[in-house]
């Protein structure tokens, strides 16, 4: 192998330690493969910037567009108030699964869960059960649907224009339903008969943790006449007292070194951590209030309500401190607290830079709740019904959408083309704002396509993938193109879980290919077998997006993924096995 195909190695293995480990955003990670790849002349500057005008990436972008308006227009709307009237929790995973997996072949998979996920939360309240139990059979149900269509995730779309450049003919937009439909039934059998008694059992139905959910980090000023002036913390026992427990005692931008034992005057701030009920009962009963509340009074609406958001997966808010997320200044919003999953937080609120999962506790004006939320920045778990939108924007965004797939379907447009004049009709018929469309496409996804697709051009050129072929064929031998199938699926399900499925398929779509020329087969077999491996993540929080949202809004462990996950990933494993060659055989008739 050239020094070429090493390096491309070297950029591969420092890119996958980067993904799994989260320490930089993946869109981040994607333009330093990039730089790396132009830099060492492994692939030119026209094809570094190939990535950007490729018909994966605009129809990504386009169908981010179209899934907005679908969420925005209000069409989803009769179906959340038919799924309220659910009581047992059993019967509500069952229905949001066979609700939300055909309308993941459509809709984007994030937006689906997060219009869902107050909805379970709710409703396992109302009946005091655990939303563990719920909230992970909803998001494998999304990727169920998403591998349904080609334009069901950004996977397929990417595997299909990548099979294009290596020459094969373009997949239809349903060529994939079939083997889709047979494996979503499946898993929705496999998460009701089995999977409910792998999933954790615990009956407490508070969101968004099971065992310590309410335990805010929140900031209380001490009044002239409250009645801790003059004592010390200590003295107080506001833990025997109050069940809150003090974290910090700030006089001006002052921390004080020790606080259990310092007079505590007016005008100094208390940082405590409890639930939020004992949290009111200490504020009210030892003459205290809320410090940022108070410094924003003078501005606030009489007419507000108590919010719960939770930092949405690939929020641009992640990483950003509270005074940066214009919560303030767009929703006249005041966050009295913070919440964060496996952390006891020390620091005040307006110094805590936000992650994915944080939950806030927000004061927001009745007015505003609509716009908030649409903000899919933020995921709205507060009990609270939505405001009903125009009936008629929702019929545009359904037939719109509807001539999307058909034009598509019929090959009257290619994709990309309908999926654009799908969105600019959206946006002429008011399906959503004027602004919206750019804050709902995810910008990270759509810099990571451009940024990381050169990678497929780099691994072709500098002969790593043959490389990677024969060391394969190393350990297949000559068991024939099924174990070589066999050996693409889990390879390719492996490494999503591990870096997340579009990076993958580059990755594996050129390799599939090399192996099934090399076996002297028909490569679109393998190439299905890309694409329905690295749609389907179920084995860890990290390799979907909808993985991610439900593990922070279940309180789910690490491990409950794997071992719901992996008996189900089996199972699409010995399925495609089966069903790939039925409906993409190795030999194709001529």
């Amino acid at each position: 192998m050239s020094w070429q195909g090493w390096a491309t190695m070297a950029v591969i293995v420092v890119a996958m330690g980067l993904f799994a480990s989260e320490k930089l955003r993946i869109d981040l990670v994607a333009l330093l493969v990039l730089a790396a790849l132009v830099i060492l002349g492994i692939v030119s500057p026209v094809e570094a910037l190939s990535g950007f005008s490729n018909e994966a990436t605009v129809t990504v972008a386009a169908m981010f567009a179209l899934s907005l308006g679908i969420e925005r227009s209000g069409v989803l709307e009769p179906l959340t108030r038919l799924l309220m009237r659910i009581r047992r929790p059993w019967l509500l995973t069952l229905a949001l699964m066979l609700v939300i997996a055909p309308l993941g072949a459509f809709i984007k998979n994030i937006a689906l869960v997060a219009t869902f996920v107050p909805l379970a939360l709710r409703v396992c309240q109302r009946t005091q059960t655990s939303p563990a139990r719920v909230l992970m059979p909803m998001a494998y149900a999304a990727q169920m649907g998403g591998v349904c269509t080609l334009i069901g995730t950004s996977s397929n779309l990417l595997a299909d224009s990548l099979a294009q450049e290596h020459g094969m003919a373009a997949f239809g937009v349903f060529e994939f339903t079939r083997m889709g439909v047979v494996l979503a039934v499946v898993g929705i059998v496999y998460l009701v008969l089995v999977g409910r008694w792998l999933l954790p059992r615990q009956l407490n139905a508070e969101m968004p943790e099971q065992e310590d959910i309410g335990k805010y980090v929140t900031e209380l000023e001490v009044t002239g006449h409250s009645s801790l002036v003059g004592s010390s913390i200590a003295d107080a026992r506001l833990g025997e007292r109050f069940g809150v427990y003090p974290l910090e005692l700030l006089r001006g931008e002052k921390r004080m070194w020790s606080p259990r034992s310092q007079k505590i005057a007016a005008g100094d701030v208390l940082l405590v951590r409890g639930d939020w009920e004992k949290i009111e009962d200490f504020r009210h009963g030892a003459g205290l209030r809320n410090a940022p509340d108070s410094r924003y009074a003078q501005n606030a609406d009489h007419l507000r309500v108590m919010v719960e958001l939770m930092v949405a997966p690939a929020s641009p808010m992640e990483g950003r401190r509270l005074e940066e997320t214009g919560l303030r200044w767009r929703y006249g919003a005041v966050a009295l607290a913070i919440h964060r999953r496996g952390q006891l937080l020390r620091d005040k609120l307006s110094d805590v830079s936000l992650a994915v999962g944080d939950v806030l506790l927000v004061l927001v004006s009745e007015d505003a709740m609509s716009s908030l939320r649409n903000d899919e920045a933020f995921i709205v778990l507060s009990e609270r019904e939505e405001a009903h939108r125009t009936p008629h924007k929702a019929w545009y965004a359904v037939a719109i959408m509807s001539a999307v797939v058909v034009s598509s379907a019929l090959h009257w447009l290619t994709i990309p083309i309908a999926a654009i004049c799908g969105a600019a009709a959206m946006a002429l018929a008011g399906c959503f704002g004027r602004k919206d469309v750019y804050e709902g496409i995810d910008w990270k996804i759509i810099i990571l396509l451009g940024a990381i697709l050169p990678l497929g051009l780099a691994i072709e050129h500098s002969g790593l993938s043959r490389t990677l072929v024969h060391m394969g064929f190393g350990v297949v031998g000559e068991h024939g193109p099924l174990a070589g199938l066999l050996m693409v699926y889990l390879l390719t399900a492996l490494l999503t879980e591990l870096m997340g499925h579009n990076p993958t398929v580059v990755l594996m779509v050129g390799i599939a290919v090399s192996v099934a020329h090399a076996m002297n087969v028909d490569p679109r077999p393998f190439v299905v077998a890309v694409a329905f491996a690295a749609a389907t993540s179920f084995a860890t929080p990290v390799g979907y997006p909808t993985n991610t949202m439900v593990y922070y809004a279940g309180g789910y462990r690490f491990t409950d993924f794997m071992k719901v996950g992996i008996p189900l990933i089996l199972i699409f494993c010995a399925l495609s096995m089966w069903l790939i060659p039925q409906f993409w055989p190795f030999h194709p008739p001529q």
